[in-house]
């Protein structure tokens, strides 16, 4: 019962940073509108957030080990809040984006803290599996939540609100970290006693953020372009820099004998994957919602019920799935699910359709994501030292977010790639409508990738003690 009360918190932490996803989508419409985005730029409210939570996560993961896991809990909560607040006062394009990115900084510490405590509550094995599907159905009704919320919130108040939402939950946060997580004074000491390898945070950190960046801005700038091929060199060469820098520190950023972890590394490549198609599928979704079938943002959010629905179903069915099937074959039924509700939405979409000719496929993409998220994360820390669990999940989330960015930029630019400048009324509707069904039918031909992942997984893994 003592672990039950702080796994209760952390799920609301895994709620949180899962609510911006939907809320934010929601919103979108609006957000372009009336702050002045432009179709194309929109995607930056997005990747706004997306670059310093990829390029963070590595250091918010190692803080986490050694200066102590409640104390980031609560620095990124408080980050997160603050965020949230200019992001709700921003009345400009630039001071939203402003805001999204000290958001993404915030989240890139609350993320990993939130994720490696939640592993070193709960011993490896069946106890685990459990703790960890808890926090993902959290994220999973923080998304369905976010997309209620979200469209209930712009409608009335306007999309300032999306952001505002958050800052009372993220005090009650705050104050519930100090009263049920255990004090850090004997949780980090195996970390503080290795040191802090500041040369490997500087340079890991500023070349994540560049690579993101750059991939980012590829697809609007050109991948020719020096505003893309300048930052993507340095990011290369601090990412170089990264590497000799861990091979030879003696208490590392990211120690790189972990990715010798058969289970951290085949993690790691299924999470890139995974970031690079399914999580972007959303973001098409949301536009396919309101540019397309004309909803307003109370029936986006409505509309989204039932995907999130879908992820959560496949949050629970990976607990009772692993001990039958393994990390291995859960993982790759998880791909095979995903890959086909991606396929049936690509398939499904019309500018004529219905939401119930979309259901089918939009449950079934759920259902393949949500057990592919509880089985990567599981697969991630199996194995890994327990005062290493910090760094591991900065890993895994930093894959992720990276994945999301090269994927959103790669399926925007697939979604865009015919054009619709000049269009509108019905043509404008079929020119989106064939972009959208072209960014499903690439992001499932890519995901099909993540089979080599699972693969590569050993077939003997521990899945119950």
């Amino acid at each position: 019962m003592r672990s039950v009360i702080p796994l209760v918190l952390l799920g609301l932490g895994s709620m949180i940073t899962a609510l911006d996803f939907t809320l934010v989508y929601v919103a979108l419409p609006e957000i372009g509108r009336e702050v002045g985005f432009s179709a194309r730029d929109l995607q930056w409210v997005v990747s706004a957030y997306a670059v310093p939570f990829g390029g963070f996560l590595l250091l918010g993961g190692r803080l986490a080990d050694v200066v102590g896991r409640r104390r980031m809990f609560v620095v990124g909560m408080v980050l997160y809040g603050v965020a949230s607040l200019l992001g709700g006062l921003a009345g400009t394009a630039g001071l939203l984006i402003g805001a999204r990115a000290l958001q993404g900084v915030g989240g890139a510490v609350l993320m990993p803290a939130t994720l490696s405590l939640v592993v070193t509550l709960f011993e490896e094995g069946r106890a685990r599996n459990r703790a960890m599907t808890v926090w993902a159905v959290c994220g999973a009704s923080g998304m369905s939540v976010g997309a209620l919320l979200g469209g209930v919130l712009t409608g009335a108040f306007g999309w300032e609100a999306v952001f505002f939402v958050n800052v009372p939950l993220v005090g009650v946060a705050v104050v519930a970290a100090f009263g049920v997580l255990a004090p850090d004074g004997v949780r980090a000491s195996a970390g503080r006693s290795g040191g802090f390898d500041l040369p490997g945070a500087l340079a890991g950190t500023a070349g994540v953020t560049g690579l993101v960046f750059a991939i980012s801005r590829g697809a609007e700038s050109g991948w020719g372009s020096a505003g893309v091929l300048v930052p993507l060199v340095v990011a290369v060469g601090l990412l170089v820099a990264f590497v000799v820098i861990e091979a030879r520190s003696r208490s590392p950023l990211m120690p790189l004998r972990l990715l010798a972890n058969r289970h951290t590394s085949a993690a790691a490549g299924a999470i890139l994957v995974y970031g690079m198609t399914l999580q972007c599928v959303p973001y098409f979704l949301a536009l396919h919602f309101q540019d397309v079938l004309g909803y307003d943002a109370l029936q986006s959010g409505l509309a989204f019920l039932g995907p999130t629905l879908g992820i959560t179903l496949g949050n629970l069915a990976g607990e009772r799935l692993i001990p039958l099937l393994g990390l291995r074959g859960t993982l790759l039924l998880s791909v095979v699910v995903g890959v086909a509700g991606t396929g049936v939405l690509g398939l499904s979409l019309s500018v004529d359709g219905t939401y119930l000719g979309l259901l089918a496929g939009a449950v079934c993409f759920g259902v393949g994501s949500g057990l592919s998220f509880t089985t990567m994360f599981i697969l991630a820390s199996t194995g890994v030292a327990a005062h290493e669990q910090g760094v591991v999940s900065g890993l895994s989330s930093t894959v992720l977010q990276a994945g999301s960015g090269v994927g959103l930029a790669v399926l925007v630019a697939v979604a865009d790639r015919g054009g619709s400048g000049g269009l509108t009324g019905e043509a404008l509707r079929v020119a989106t409508v064939e972009g959208l069904r072209g960014a499903f039918f690439v992001a499932a031909g890519i995901a099909v990738v993540g089979v080599v992942a699972a693969v590569a997984i050993p077939r003997r893994v521990p899945v119950s003690r």
